[in-house]
């Protein structure tokens, strides 16, 4: 279950660590209050009790449901397709429509365990996607494909004993990628997690600042610009790592500037995990993890990693360096083909939001752009102090006149979720607000 050494430093907060034989001991005393097997809905918003209950779970055998979502509705749903399914959380206000569990300090611990075994091919979890493109869908993840993936991960950053690194996290512990950097690198790599407040600025400088060593920042696109228009921190980090969509040379070159940090992405999806590498400000080619293999052709790649069945990408790839290193085009739903030119809509997003004085922005295209030669995209965009005039002028300059946006849309927000995403459904819902509102 966890292949560090007794005494590290696992998990911390505000005045506060935890090393693994303590950490064990919540474990035990979580796991004989569930069934065994069966499947866990895990609920609990703070981060240590989540990695808590979700290794509860997997020593009893069962599998955790992984989800942004974990409402009423959301849990019927769950309840219906996974019979049985219990819910765990660590918000005592929680009411939950399943049998529930409610964890969270206990001045009774159970007695400390030895390192677990857990077998390589038990299911661990099963985890949802944040539904951007339609309905959630479910990815099962075993064991061994976890511990594989945060090995390979702590090799691929270089992280070692001799240094330990203090990872905060801004990206809730249920999304895909704030599972692997904030709950399973810490057991697999020299690595403490940050379980504190890290919602607002503020508690993200006071992390910063309270933690010890190197600091790793695991964010977004859209936290670290909102970050940059802060006063830097008195003790920035020695590492950022950006995942969830990608992010522009020039946020990354002035975090770079500003903070003295390394900026660093993170390439994954849901379905495969993380998978790959690059420095954002040395260009656009990604490093494959070892051990992970691309294959396939570069329209319809296949990933093979340790632990892991082979899975397709959904994305369009430039395989270099004898497949060792990759560009990255587009994800298939995300290409778009017009007038014989051929985009990206996430690539046009990030060059609307690099433009100076825009805050956010996003490109909307019609459910007929590849068979109407006639069809235009819609922009939205957050630029308070940026007429439409402005930001036009400025896309011209860097994109085909075929994608510039017929409508460009000021909002006081996007409707992003809790990671950043921007569900197609919301900004259709969006789009029809605004419509309905010029409309006579």
């Amino acid at each position: 279950m966890i292949d560090r050494p007794a005494g590290s430093i696992l998990f911390q907060g505000p005045g506060w660590t935890v090393a693994a034989p303590a950490f064990l001991a919540d474990v035990a005393r979580v796991a004989a209050a569930l069934p065994a097997g069966g499947t866990v809905a895990n609920c609990c918003q703070d981060r240590y009790w989540f990695v808590v209950a979700f290794l509860a779970a997997l020593s009893r055998g069962a599998v955790s449901l992984m989800s942004g979502d974990v409402s009423t509705t959301r849990l019927t749903a769950f309840a219906a397709q996974y019979p049985g399914l219990t819910s765990v959380s660590d918000d005592l206000s929680f009411i939950s429509p399943l049998p529930h569990v409610a964890i969270g300090p206990s001045s009774v611990r159970a007695v400390a365990l030895p390192l677990m075994e857990i077998a390589a091919a038990q299911t661990a979890l099963i985890v949802f996607t944040s539904g951007s493109t339609g309905e959630p869908t479910g990815t099962v993840k075993t064991w061994g494909e976890l511990v594989a993936r945060s090995r390979a991960a702590g090799a691929a950053f270089g992280l070692t004993e001799a240094a330990p690194a203090a990872i905060i996290g801004t990206v809730p512990p249920h999304h895909m990628y704030g599972l692997e950097t904030t709950v399973l690198l810490p057991l697999h790599a020299p690595v403490s997690a940050w379980c504190g407040p890290v919602f607002y600025p503020a508690d993200i400088r006071a992390a910063l600042d309270e933690a010890p060593g190197t600091r790793i920042l695991v964010t977004t696109p859209l936290q670290l610009r909102a970050m940059l228009r802060l006063d830097p921190p008195q003790r920035p980090p020695e590492r950022i790592i950006s995942a969830t969509a990608p992010l522009d040379t020039d946020t990354a070159a002035a975090a770079e500037t500003a903070w003295g940090s390394v900026v660093e992405e993170i390439f994954g999806a849901s379905e495969v995990g993380s998978i790959a590498r690059r420095r954002t400000t040395a260009g656009p080619i990604w490093t494959l993890y070892p051990g992970v293999v691309l294959g396939g052709t570069e329209e319809a790649p296949i990933v093979t990693a340790p632990g892991a069945e082979p899975r397709r990408l959904n994305d369009v790839i430039e395989l270099q360096e004898g497949g060792r290193q990759f560009r990255l085009l587009g994800r298939n739903s995300d290409l778009l083909k017009l007038g014989g030119r051929r985009a990206s809509l996430v690539g046009l997003g990030a060059i609307l939001t690099a433009i100076p004085g825009v805050e956010d922005g996003v490109f909307l295209a019609p459910e007929d752009m590849d068979r109407n030669d006639a069809a235009r995209l819609t922009a939205f965009v957050v630029a308070p102090n940026l007429s439409a005039a402005a930001i036009l002028a400025a896309l011209r300059r860097s994109i085909d006149p075929v994608f510039l946006p017929r409508r460009l849309i000021h909002v006081a927000a996007l409707p992003r979720t809790a990671m950043g995403k921007l569900p197609r459904q919301a900004l259709l819902a969006l789009l029809a607000e605004t419509q309905a509102r010029i409309a006579p």
